[in-house]
């Protein structure tokens, strides 16, 4: 069996719960357990403080986990890494008072920051040729330049939102981060397998979430120009239709090319577009 640690509470651990289960894997959890064993894979699933995840999956105890990078970085294992997950994104953000002047992050030399990331600001501020002195807090960290604590704040930015409540704007970014899969360096083979199964099925509905699959009719004459729209995952499947001189053409679609494309497919003659959801998706 193959444990593996998740925060055990807020928006990562729901996201990360609905990919194991899109994963096809089955437990039962509630808010008091800390642990859970899946019924349909080998893997125990334990339920812990984000900050200490990355900890614990150095030292053994956890086999995987699923972290922010921006955790993972301020306590110096990057090197855990091993599949970026696609959500659970953000950013780590510098942000002054809104009525104060700014104009680039040299003007915060000598100046006061609250963070509860010292590790990540300290190396920025270096590499920008900029010393502050940075005060580490734990929490409320929007609070500090209010209470005369600090002179700006560097913090998780999700929306903004937290930020233009508590009469602060955001002037730099600092790190980007979304969740991703970390390991143990002690693995034994057999959890190396297990690890490798895990990523597999991962990786298959990431791939899914990341496109549609499209469904269109067009005219013979306009195959050419379709089948260049639509390269799919190797060619698009084309079949006749019962009415002459019409072709039913499928293929698959980047979600971010959506869009774009299909307003060009209209323009070469398709019609009767249709777009599905996709489950998983094996390369």
């Amino acid at each position: 069996m193959i444990r593996l640690a998740i925060q055990k509470s807020g928006r990562l651990s729901e996201d990360s719960l609905g990919l194991i289960r899109e994963c096809g894997i089955g437990f039962v959890s509630s808010s008091y357990k800390l642990k859970t064993e899946a019924t349909n894979f080998p893997l125990e699933i334990l339920f812990l403080r984000d900050d200490d995840i990355p900890g614990y999956v150095q030292d053994g105890v956890a086999d995987l986990g699923i972290v922010g990078q921006n955790v993972l970085v301020e306590a110096g294992l990057p090197q855990l890494e091993v599949e970026p997950l696609g959500f659970s994104k953000c950013r780590l953000s510098l942000a002054v008072p809104r009525g104060e002047a700014y104009t680039s992050v040299a003007d915060l030399q000598g100046k006061n920051i609250a963070t509860s990331y010292p590790e990540i600001l300290g190396t920025y501020l270096a590499g920008q040729g900029v010393q502050a002195q940075l005060h580490t807090i734990s929490g409320s960290v929007e609070i500090a330049p209010s209470i005369g604590l600090a002179d700006a704040i560097c913090d998780i930015v999700s929306s903004g939102s937290t930020l233009l409540g508590n009469g602060l704007r955001e002037v730099e970014t600092v790190f980007r981060s979304e969740a991703v899969l970390i390991a143990s360096p002690q693995l034994t083979e057999e959890k190396h397998r297990l690890l490798e199964q895990l990523r597999f099925r991962m990786q298959a509905v990431r791939r899914a979430r990341r496109n549609k699959y499209i469904l269109l009719n067009a005219p013979v004459a306009a195959l050419d120009a379709v089948k260049a729209l639509l390269p799919g995952i190797k060619s698009p499947t084309v079949t006749p239709l019962a009415e002459a001189g019409w072709v039913s053409v499928q293929s698959v679609v980047n979600e971010d090319d959506f869009w774009h494309i299909t307003d060009q497919l209209k323009s070469v003659g398709a019609e009767g577009i249709l777009v599905l959801p996709i489950e998983k998706m094996i390369s």
